[in-house]
């Protein structure tokens, strides 16, 4: 079957040859004109992956994306943007976006991306469905993570980050493996949506708590999920 995209895109010319693209490399595409089309459609038929532009008619494309992330939690958001700020970008990830292209882009690079996050995620330990450190426990096969016995709700990519980081607990795990096994080992581009993700799972693990974070960053090297 199938995966079933949803492009997101005020611009007649942009959108049509969106649709057009996307289908003729196997694609189910929907294609909504506004934010409030885009969500009444996914009330409707939740989409595997939305392309959402950043600038809507009707709404702005971070609100947008914000009520997106609500009513479709287990969809991929990828954001399309002409703006080139990085303010802007970041709003966007932390709104609920997993990932973004800034326009133009090149279809080839579009097309990777949709494979990467559109792929089976990968179980970041072979031998083992559960992964516990400290009152931290990871359920791989249940995709589940709770702490303390009480259910953190992540988002995909959320999961498969923190799964690894599990793996690897107390050791460090370099940008380049992460992005190659969270993302795609062809990944190119910005690595700013690894960050943001980052930044998204220690507000869900530290908690407000006035405390040194589990996950450590090393500057230019990556990350380490500590070892309790």
């Amino acid at each position: 079957m199938s995966e079933r995209l949803l492009v997101v895109e005020d611009d007649a010319v942009i959108g049509a040859g969106l649709v057009a693209a996307l289908e003729a490399n196997g694609y189910a595409v929907g294609w909504a004109t506004s934010g409030s089309d885009a969500l009444t459609r996914c009330t409707a038929d939740i989409p595997d992956l939305i392309l959402l532009d950043l600038g809507l008619p009707d709404l702005d494309g971070t609100e947008v994306c914000r009520r997106l992330r609500r009513a479709a939690p287990d969809a991929t958001i990828v954001m399309l943007t002409a703006r080139r700020d990085e303010i802007d970008v970041v709003l966007a990830l932390e709104a609920g976006a997993d990932d973004y292209l800034t326009k133009p882009f090149r279809l080839a690079e579009l097309l990777a991306r949709l494979r990467a996050h559109l792929r089976r995620p990968r179980p970041a330990v072979p031998t083992s469905d559960q992964l516990h450190v400290g009152d931290l426990a990871v359920d791989l096969a249940a995709r589940r993570v709770t702490m303390g016995g009480e259910q953190v709700e992540l988002r995909p990519k959320e999961f498969d980050l923190l799964a690894l980081l599990a793996a690897e607990a107390g050791r460090v795990v370099t940008r380049e493996r992460i992005m190659s096994d969270v993302w795609d080992e062809h990944w190119f581009g910005s690595t700013k949506t690894l960050d943001t993700h980052v930044s998204a799972l220690r507000r869900k693990l530290d908690c407000g708590r006035d405390v040194p974070s589990r996950i450590t960053t090393l500057r230019g090297v990556g990350y380490r999920l500590e070892a309790e």
